[in-house]
């Protein structure tokens, strides 16, 4: 079992390298690397998109590495490998993203990526910090995991989805804020699981244990 972290020059992958490792050794989940290699994306089993930073650079980053954008739009679209967004990683399986212009997405997830607006002025955006989960439908990503978990978000852009079905989990900030996406072999998280202590290694490794 081989899981890739995807690397297209989209932020620090140290620290999500280390706790993917961390939870393929405890659950007996395989070999993870991160790689810039069309080849390993190609033959991974699992896919991790990360991502930080602002969405349009991200998107054209991804597009860029032709190779690698290939093999993962292969991988996930025709070959049906389980597949998790991290943060921007996330918010790039939208249709469109409205930071600074609009950028169209993977379309994976029908929706827009827009700004935070919280109806409380006294929030501030970006949304920084620890917020608790409000689970909507029931997935495998959450077992072990509860409504009022917590995890830890940075981020001023968010994904409003089209299919509610399709927004497993939101926070409220002010407003419901997407947290957790998914729909067939694919799901993403907009906080940071390797910064959410044990809430955010449960849920790495149940990515690793997954069997859509």
């Amino acid at each position: 079992m081989l899981t890739a972290i995807i690397d297209y020059e989209s932020g620090n992958l140290h620290s999500a390298e280390k706790a993917f490792q961390r939870m393929a050794r405890e659950v007996d989940g395989g070999e993870v690397v991160v790689t810039s290699d069309a080849d390993v994306v190609a033959r991974a089993d699992r896919l991790v998109l990360p991502g930080d930073g602002a969405f349009p650079a991200c998107a054209e980053e991804l597009r860029g590495h032709r190779g690698i954008y290939e093999a993962m739009v292969e991988a996930v679209e025709q070959n049906g490998r389980p597949f998790l967004g991290i943060c921007v990683g996330m918010q790039l399986m939208a249709t469109t993203g409205h930071e600074y212009r609009d950028t169209p997405g993977l379309g994976w997830v029908q929706g827009d990526v827009v700004k935070i607006t919280p109806s409380d002025s006294a929030l501030k955006v970006p949304h920084m910090g620890w917020n608790n989960l409000v689970i909507d439908h029931d997935h495998a990503i959450f077992d072990g995991i509860t409504s009022g978990d917590h995890c830890y978000f940075v981020h001023s852009y968010h994904f409003r989805l089209n299919d509610p079905a399709e927004r497993l989990a939101h926070v409220d900030y002010g407003g419901d804020v997407t947290a957790v996406i998914g729909r067939d072999t694919m799901v993403g998280m907009q906080f940071h699981p390797e910064k959410s202590q044990d809430i955010g290694l449960r849920m790495i490794g149940n990515f690793l244990t997954w069997t859509p």
